[in-house]
Order: C-alpha cells, then structure tokens, then sequence
C-alpha cells in the first residue's frame, strides 16, 4: 500500500507515498484514503485531517495503466468513494502541496479547508487534453472560484499554474519554502486542537451547506460523462499516445 497513515496530537495524516510513480494513484490508494478519512471522521480524538504527498511531488494524479486495468465502473468505485469521504468530512482538512498537483491532485484540494503550496509547486487539470472531462465537481467550483475565463484556461486549455498562481485565485492560502510547507501546515492543523470540536464541525457544515447538494450532483453527472468519455476513440488516442511517448493525434476527429 502507498497511502501512509498517522494520528498525532489531534491531527491525522494521509501521506500519498509512492514517490517511485511520482505519487500516481491506483484505485486501491483511493480506498485506502477513503477508509483512513471515515476512520478520522468517526475517531473523537482526531481534530482535524492533513493530507500531503512526498517532497517535491503531491501526486501527478490517476496511475494511467491501473485506471486503464480497472476503469470506475459506477459511482460506487474506489475514487468516487474517496471523494464522497472528503466531501462529507466536517473536520477541518488541511493539505500540504510541494511538486506537482496534476489532475485529481488539483481537484481534491477544491474540497479542503487550507490549502499551503510551495514556491516550486505546479499545478494543472488536463482532463480535456486526455479526451476527458473535469471530475470532483471541479467543472462548477473553479469557475465560482476564478471566474469564467480563468477557468477555461485551466479546464479547457489544461494550463498548468503555480503556486503564486493558486493563491491570486483563491485556490490555496498561502506560498512558502517547500521545506516549510509541511510543517506549517500541521501547525494549522494542530490549532484546532484549543478549539471547540462541535462549534468547528457546525461551522463547517454551515460554510459548506449551501453548496454540497450541487457538489454531489455534479460530481454524479460528470462521473457518467467521465465513463462515456473513458470509452471514446478520442480518450483511446490519448491514453496510447502516452504509452508510446508521442504527441496525441486529434485531427481525424469531429
């Protein structure tokens, strides 16, 4: 397994460790990160969440071949499940970003609470550029978060952007060093430790409310469009086009 998992002083960590894949992720790793969300979301000890990759990458988002092996069939699927967790958690979630964020490793920190990246940080969503569509309801949140025309730079065109970047667009709080991302990130963590655990989780649930029933309906609806578009000849050129190392070929399509 290659998601590590830890609760220390009221925080309990996701670590995504499979440096040797850039911290790409299997359908098994997001299980793994389901249960280990479930399992903080029920322990009265855990104040809140902290979810982080390896130095110098988060995660370069979906193994290609696992997700090619074992597709998401229904929304019943490992990565669906992972992101029904992070959507219901009402404990604070808190995400350290170094390296590269591609794909879901952007998406996912839609649904956190605090987001620190690095100075050396990139981020991007290139679901079109795959033959694909956006996931994790990212096709509504970031153009409430940025704007029209800023998301379709990041959603249509799959324009990667940095961590200076993320923060001018409301994406994450705050740059620092890559050593100190970490680091900070737990400290933020760690401060809900001196505060009250109902009033946090109501509050949560208060910020999030008006918007989870949309989030969830989007996150269905793109999981359909996601599957249909798994299957085209459009998404088939892609995903060969990455195996054998070449440029992607659309002309022929309409």
């Amino acid at each position: 397994m290659s998601i590590k998992t830890a609760t220390l002083n009221g925080v309990a960590t996701i670590e995504i460790a499979r440096p040797e894949k850039k911290n790409a992720l299997t359908q098994a790793m997001y299980q793994a990160m389901a249960d280990a969300i479930n399992a903080a979301q029920e322990d009265g000890s855990v104040r809140a969440l902290l979810i982080t990759g390896q130095p110098g990458i988060f995660t370069s988002g979906n193994d290609i071949e696992d997700f090619m092996q074992r597709p998401p069939q229904s929304i019943d699927s490992p990565v669906f499940r992972f992101m029904q967790a992070l959507v219901a958690s009402d404990k604070p979630v808190v995400a350290a970003v170094t390296g590269a964020a591609i794909g879901i490793g952007t998406t996912l920190l839609l649904h956190c609470d605090f987001v620190y990246v690095s100075d050396e940080s990139r981020l991007a969503m290139p679901f079109v550029s795959l033959g694909l569509v956006p996931e994790f309801a990212s096709s509504v949140l970031v153009p409430g978060l940025m704007g029209q025309r800023r998301a379709a730079e990041k959603l249509l065109l799959g324009d990667p952007f940095t961590g200076e970047q993320a923060v001018e667009c409301g994406l994450a709080n705050a740059v620092l060093p890559a050593t100190e991302v970490v680091a900070h990130a737990r400290r933020v963590a760690e401060r809900f430790n001196a505060l009250p655990p109902s009033a946090v989780r109501d509050s949560k649930r208060l910020m999030r409310g008006p918007h989870r029933e949309q989030v969830l309906a989007t996150i269905a609806a793109e999981a359909e469009l996601f599957g249909q578009r798994l299957r085209s000849p459009e998404a088939m050129e892609a995903f060969q086009a990455f195996f054998q190392k070449r440029q992607p070929d659309f002309s022929k399509f309409e």
